[in-house]
């Protein structure tokens, strides 16, 4: 029987917050080993690191950088081809963090459906927007996801990149709503199962670093928006800083991470330099401490 799998995009920028976002599913899953967690790392996709190809984006020809902190996107088509078209996935992102248990998903009715996600109407100025950071796959009902083809035909601009990373080209009628919880944009509470830490200039492990993705805002001084010229901002929720950094002093203390991967990491500006301090401050912080 082909055993569940939770699979998280990732590339060498987002390296880090994938294993802490692994990390988390594992811990917080009540039966261990109920289902498998894997990360999808853009240095194993070869197509995907390719310099000087360009892909339909928006109606726009637009560049396609492998070091692009988001480069991982069409990873989340990949699950279906990866697990022979069986079984169920789930995929997330690798700045969403599990709050309460992943797993839960895979014991879902599915109702015939091929994809579940969170609905987030109006987001990007579309009605109808779903968001595909966060979806429950039953395999055997995408078949037509042939990975492969898909990126050859990303790169020859046979569809549009936002019509596939938004579900446009998928039959609406195969396409389930879940839970807001399930995908909770930068919002922390009680009831969240998977947070987002979807707005990229204030994810809290980045703090005070230079920014290192692409600036896609335009107006007058839009030239001047290159990478290094802005920091990234303190997250307006604390309690979303604690989680993350109470994770990673877990993994610190039962050595899925080690403090020479941090110092590693940090030189590398992928995690802000305060890290060290920021988890002993927050080692066995708990939600519920909070709100109770």
């Amino acid at each position: 029987m082909t055993k569940n799998i939770v699979f998280i995009q990732a590339n060498a920028r987002q390296m880090l917050g994938a294993r802490i976002s692994a990390f988390s599913y594992r811990r917080n899953a009540p039966v261990p080993g109920s289902f498998d967690v894997r990360i999808l790392d853009t240095a194993k996709f070869p197509r995907l690191m390719r310099e000087g190809q360009t892909i339909l984006r928006a109606g726009h020809v637009r560049p396609w950088d492998p070091d692009d902190l988001q480069s991982f996107t069409p990873l989340r088509f990949a699950p279906p081809q990866v697990m022979g078209f069986e079984g169920l996935a789930v995929v997330t992102d690798p700045d969403i963090f599990g709050a309460g248990d992943v797993g839960e998903l895979f014991e879902r009715d599915l109702e015939g459906k091929a994809i579940w996600a969170v609905p987030r109407p109006g987001h990007n100025k579309q009605p109808d927007y779903i968001a595909t950071s966060v979806m429950l796959l039953d395999c055997a009902r995408l078949r037509h996801w042939d990975f492969d083809q898909d990126l050859d035909d990303l790169f020859a601009h046979r569809f549009d990149y936002v019509d596939w990373i938004e579900l446009k080209r998928e039959d609406r009628s195969t396409i389930g709503a879940l839970e807001p919880e399930w995908n909770d944009f930068d919002n922390l509470t009680p009831r969240t199962k998977l947070l987002h830490t979807t707005k990229r200039r204030t994810q809290p492990w980045k703090t005070g670093l230079p920014v290192d993705y692409t600036l896609r805002e335009g107006g007058p001084l839009a030239f001047l928006k290159q990478f290094g010229t802005r920091r990234y901002g303190q997250h307006p929720d604390r309690n979303q800083e604690a989680l993350v950094y109470s994770l990673l002093a877990e993994m610190v203390d039962t050595g899925e991470m080690t403090k020479q991967e941090l110092v590693e990491e940090m030189a590398a500006n992928h995690i802000r330099h305060d890290s060290m301090d920021l988890i002993d401050k927050y080692r066995g912080w708990r939600l519920l401490d909070q709100v109770a």
